[in-house]
């Protein structure tokens, strides 16, 4: 499996939850604390943070401690790299 495969696979585990598609969609507006993210999703603490820690292990999004709070935001760098890596794999492979 070549490492995009690998990478493609873990962006797809990343968003193929409901939970954790939503949770991106709020970041994409901007960075939040998990309180913040909680009271958005109505979802329980445990539940959000549980998300994170998924999304985060995927690249997909990033913590940024400020003073005692700790923000999380969408790893917008790595996302845009990996799709235009994409792209690029695909386009090479239709002029093949």
């Amino acid at each position: 499996m070549s490492d995009l495969c690998g990478e493609i696979e873990k962006f797809g585990k990343g968003i193929g939850n409901a939970a954790r598609y939503r949770i991106i969609e709020a970041l994409v507006r901007g960075r939040k604390t998990v309180g913040e993210l909680v009271k958005i999703l109505k979802m329980s603490q445990p539940a959000v943070s549980q998300h994170l820690k998924t999304l985060k292990s995927c690249n997909l999004v990033v913590d940024e401690k400020s003073g005692k709070e700790v923000f999380y935001r969408v790893n917008t760098e790595y996302t845009l790299k990996l799709l235009e890596s994409l792209v690029r794999d695909m386009s090479k492979r239709k002029k093949s």
